[in-house]
């Protein structure tokens, strides 16, 4: 009989108390963790100059709001440049948050490139060369817990290809062992692409089942605890041109649930789903129908959102000082609805 190997042994308390923080109930994550290039493009919609300035008023405007936000938010992913910042006042981010009872986090992916299986569009994710040096630096820095983030694009053509599906699950897992062995908890995010395309939802089905199985078959082949994951997954969605798509818009919520049932081991104690190109209300709405499900859900299901609990935020805060106030006020107003939502008692 082979040995048990438990390779996040040695900081295993400390993960088991990371998972339960951020997965307790009525929470989410906000993921703020957006590229230097993609702030970028949030900054361009309200004619704000992407600078480092900019960057850090709007990082700490999220991050000094009314203590509200941390009923609804359990932990903050940050890019790494946001990991290292200060407020105003000289206060460390990291600190900033602690105090407030949110856990820190760190974006570890450093972006995608092109696969080159001879497939158009599918990518690979980056990152793995430096990671443990890099995990083991934001680890003193005061990260908890990690997020790596791979592509998958679907079509009616038979697309993810299955080398697309091997390759991000050995990243994942490969990136999820880095972490636990030195002390983070990774958030595994195999995101695909559902909304585009003009696919049915029963093409995004089937493959969001391939994926999920797949990831998890590596996670476990790599000895990855599965008690102190996090996964990060899409809705089962169709595509935004689908045909079909007003009436496997109602379909969503049980898609969704149906595939994780098959797919997630109860072991899991987390799912926390990306809004995915989703409206702020499309995100809540969801997840809401979702919770509301009658069915097995062994984990917490919940929300790891960017755009969905920031666009009403940054619209009203248009990066004026007068309005950092009311900004805090639409950015609780919408994390509270994640948190109703998260519970079904929207």
């Amino acid at each position: 009989m082979s040995k048990y190997i438990d390779i996040s042994a040695k900081y295993g308390d400390e993960l088991d108390r990371t998972v339960a923080a951020m997965t307790a109930r009525g929470k989410g994550l906000l993921a703020a963790d957006e590229s230097t290039a993609t702030i970028g493009k949030r900054f361009d919609k309200i004619n704000l100059e992407n600078n480092e300035t900019n960057r850090q008023q709007y990082r700490q405007l999220l991050f000094t709001a009314d203590k509200e936000w941390t009923n609804y938010i359990s932990g903050v992913i940050m890019y790494e440049e946001t990991l290292y910042q200060k407020t105003e006042d000289g206060k460390p981010f990291v600190q900033v948050l602690n105090e407030a009872g949110v856990v820190p986090g760190i974006k570890v992916d450093l972006g995608t490139k092109d696969l080159n299986n001879g497939v158009e569009g599918e990518v690979a994710t980056q990152g793995l060369d430096d990671l443990e040096k890099r995990v083991q630096k934001y680890y003193q820095q005061g990260a908890r817990f990690a997020k790596w983030r791979a592509v998958y694009r679907v079509s009616n053509t038979g697309l993810p290809s299955q080398q697309s599906i091997r390759n991000n699950a050995e990243g994942l897992a490969r990136y999820a062992a880095i972490c636990q062995q030195n002390g983070l908890v990774p958030i595994v995010e195999p995101e695909i692409l559902v909304l585009e395309g003009d696919h049915s939802i029963e093409v995004s089905y089937n493959v969001t089942l391939k994926v999920l199985a797949s990831v998890f078959q590596t996670l476990i082949e790599h000895n990855v605890n599965l008690h102190r994951i996090i996964l990060k997954p899409n809705m089962v969605l169709p595509g935004n041109n689908s045909p079909t798509k007003k009436e496997d818009e109602k379909k969503i919520a049980e898609y969704t649930l149906r595939t994780l049932e098959r797919t997630v081991p109860p072991a899991v104690k987390g799912i926390m789903f990306l809004s995915g190109g989703m409206s702020e209300q499309e995100a809540v709405d969801t997840l809401n129908q979702l919770n509301k499900l009658q069915g097995t859900k062994p984990w917490a299901l919940t929300y790891s959102y960017g755009r969905a609990l920031q666009d009403s935020a940054i619209k009203t805060w248009q990066g004026k000082k007068e309005n950092v106030q009311a900004a805090q006020k639409a950015y609780i107003e919408q994390a509270k609805k994640c948190s109703l939502a998260s519970k079904g008692e929207l």
